[in-house]
């Protein structure tokens, strides 16, 4: 397929290339929703008509130029409708992760002193409403100084009447009304924007603190997908399918500032209950999602594979060992022979791409994982099983990425090679240094934390260790605080041996602790998939009721300490895992214990579960701790659990089943 050829519009701004979308391409579908089971297409012409309306609407709010408001909710498009708008008129906004409750929603509000929220439905609003009914101002913190809530989903608010809400279908009407006096306004705000104005403010990761607030300008974005595109083509042909949060800078960087410089079409699942059916349905040619995506869909394959017939498994088997050959001269630049590719259009045929077709990426020609490190053996089945997925690291600071991977040359134990536009280098002490036109403006009212973030000589310092191989290639070790030198001096990061964990499909997160003296080993906090589990506790037939019921199991603990064995082959002796827990919960979002973008906060890990990780280091069989348990009525009872710790030191695998590659099942 020909790649489309475009011109560089790094120097303009979104409404400007929405307004030149609309009047070059006002027919073709911008984007589509899924309702009630049928697409719904917006054009463009109808997309930039929609988008003049609500800015108009948001001027009859008082939103002047400069400010900021906040938008919280799942995808839709009146997330982008709402974005475009406040760009339009000057204004910027701040998006914020739907799962977002309590201080975190009011530390981005204030922060951002957002005086318009744009929410998408019931839940949100009860959040902000519960917000604005408490103290407008707690001590030592600044007040709330939203005014407007701008609802998108009427649903279940037919009743409210809090003079702060607003229907989004009313703030259009009242935009129309209020521009039709104001001929020529819209269209001289947009002109009078500059490609430096802060078009979007992205929440950083916040693993050690709370988020701080990334400004990133209309040239942060635009020039960042100059670049990628540079390297990976993208058409106005091409779909891309929308499920992430628009609070995150990968959703940002690809869905909108690509999405809008390219023309792609976006297209938004019905809900998150058909989020792989929709998937499968649009058939996406682009895609990009962090590793918890990838590893879910890896485990799905396991699970299935693991569930069906002997002759299935078989011909799978063949089909993925055929496709690893393939992917591993693929990777490297080099073509294989006939033969091999007669097979592989065999292998194709009848075992891997109805893997992929189930998973929704038949028709993917690239994809990217970014956000956290992806282990390399899941890197390297989706090659297997063909698809082009590649390796990216960036981060919030610089618009999501700096170094990808090329086609013909990936290793799955790296991330790439800077995009053009980016200069890379590595300190003295091993910290990664990225300089392009894509490195952010600043933290939003926070001028110390940009100064140690970014030096005079515009480089950024992301605080991640890392080195380049002998190939030119980048290869991030971990957060540069997080690296560890065990005791017979190797060098390793703690997220290599999570990965190698979470590459069972019953592991959902791993958290590893080194030893903290002599003759202790590593150690791990691991928490289940439920799904997975679930699935193998009915093969098995055994019963369980609740999570911790299920992770307090004997034969889920030797189910795991298998996996963890395997695991353990890969790794050099000096940092295997000698003991492990089921911890009795999920690592939850909402307790602080992770992200939203599911990265772990270690220093939440360490402090809540203390007891936990000394037990498991001083080598005892077992720690007793409190747990508090919250009933849907809203009360709440401390009760004591007993936690077992499992030494893998003295187990071996069951005699007869060896070492188990990714397809096969257990039995």
């Amino acid at each position: 397929m020909a790649e489309e050829q475009h011109e560089d519009v790094s120097r303009s701004t979104f409404p400007g290339l929405l307004a030149r979308m609309a009047a070059e391409r006002p027919d073709d579908v911008a984007m589509q929703e899924k309702r009630y089971g049928i697409w719904q297409p917006l054009t463009w012409a109808a997309y930039a008509a929609r988008v003049r309306d609500t800015g108009h609407g948001l001027a009859s709010l008082g939103v002047q130029r400069g400010e900021i408001i906040a938008v919280l909710g799942d995808n839709r498009p009146e997330w982008l409708i709402a974005e475009l708008a406040a760009q339009s008129i000057g204004a910027a906004v701040v998006g914020i992760y739907p799962t977002s409750i309590g201080e975190e929603l009011r530390h981005i509000l204030t922060t951002s002193r957002a005086r318009v929220v744009v929410a998408e439905d019931q839940e949100q609003v009860d959040k902000l409403l519960r917000l604005l009914a408490e103290a407008r101002h707690v001590e030592g913190e600044e007040p709330l100084l939203v005014e407007h809530v701008v609802f998108y989903d009427p649903h279940g608010l037919e009743s409210y009447t809090d003079e702060v809400l607003i229907d989004f279908t009313d703030l259009e009407a009242r935009g129309r009304e209020w521009g039709r006096d104001r001929t020529g306004w819209f269209d001289e705000q947009v002109a009078a924007a500059t490609p430096d104005d802060i078009a979007v403010i992205c929440t950083t990761s916040g693993t050690t603190s709370k988020p701080k607030l990334g400004e990133l300008s209309h040239h942060n974005l635009l020039a960042m997908a100059e670049h990628l595109t540079a390297v990976d083509p993208i058409g106005r042909k091409d779909r891309y399918v929308s499920f992430l949060p628009f609070a995150w800078i990968g959703e940002q960087m690809l869905a909108v500032a690509c999405g809008l410089s390219r023309g792609l079409t976006l297209s938004f699942p019905e809900d998150s209950a058909t989020q792989r059916a929709d998937l499968r349905e649009i058939g996406p040619d682009v895609m990009f999602s962090p590793p918890r995506i990838w590893e879910s869909m890896l485990s799905e394959v396991q699970v299935r594979i693991d569930e069906a017939g002997w002759l299935k498994r078989k011909v799978f088997g063949w089909g993925y060992d055929v496709g690893d050959k393939v992917a591993t001269m693929r990777v490297t630049g080099r073509t294989p022979g006939a033969g091999l590719a007669l097979q592989h259009k065999v292998a194709d045929a009848v075992a891997t791409r109805p893997v992929r077709d189930q998973l929704g990426l038949a028709r993917i020609r690239r994809c990217y994982t970014g956000g956290a490190p992806l282990g390399p053996d899941v890197f390297r089945f989706f090659h297997a099983i063909g698809v082009n997925l590649k390796q990216i690291y960036g981060q919030t600071e610089i618009c999501g990425i700096a170094v990808v991977h090329r086609d013909d040359d990936i290793a799955f134990n790296t991330v790439g090679t800077p995009i053009p536009g980016t200069d890379l280098r590595i300190s003295d002490d091993g910290e990664i240094l990225l300089r392009s036109p894509s490195v952010f403006r600043g933290y939003h009212r926070n001028e110390a934390a940009t100064a140690e973030t970014v030096d005079p000589e515009g480089w950024l310092h992301t605080g991640d260790a890392g080195y380049l191989d002998d190939h030119g290639q980048l290869v991030v070790i971990d957060r540069q605080k997080d690296v560890l030198t065990s005791p017979d001096g190797t060098r390793y990061s703690s997220a290599f041996i999570e990965n190698k964990l979470k590459f069972s499909p019953y592991v959902e997160e791993a958290v590893v602790f080194a030893p903290e003296a002599a003759g202790q080993g590593m150690t791990a906090l691991v928490t289940l998939d439920p799904a997975t589990v679930g699935s193998w506790l009915e093969h098995e037939r055994l019963s369980y009721t609740t999570y911790t019921d299920m992770a307090a199991k004997d034969e889920v603990y030797d189910l795991v300490a298998e996996e963890a064995t395997r695991a353990n082959e890969d790794l050099p002796e000096s940092i295997r895992v000698q003991r492990f827990v089921l911890l009795h919960k999920q690592l939850d979002p909402d307790d602080d214990e992770i992200t939203r973008t599911r990265k772990v906060r270690r220093n939440v890990i360490h402090d809540r579960y203390a007891d936990i990780i000394a037990a498991l280091q001083r080598g005892d069989d077992s720690v007793t701790i409190t747990s508090r348990v919250t009933y849907q009525d809203g009360t709440s009872v401390e009760r004591e659990l007993g936690l077992r710790i499992f030494d893998l030191t003295t187990y071996e695998i069951p005699q007869g089943r060896g070492r188990r590659p990714v397809w096969s099942g257990r039995r």
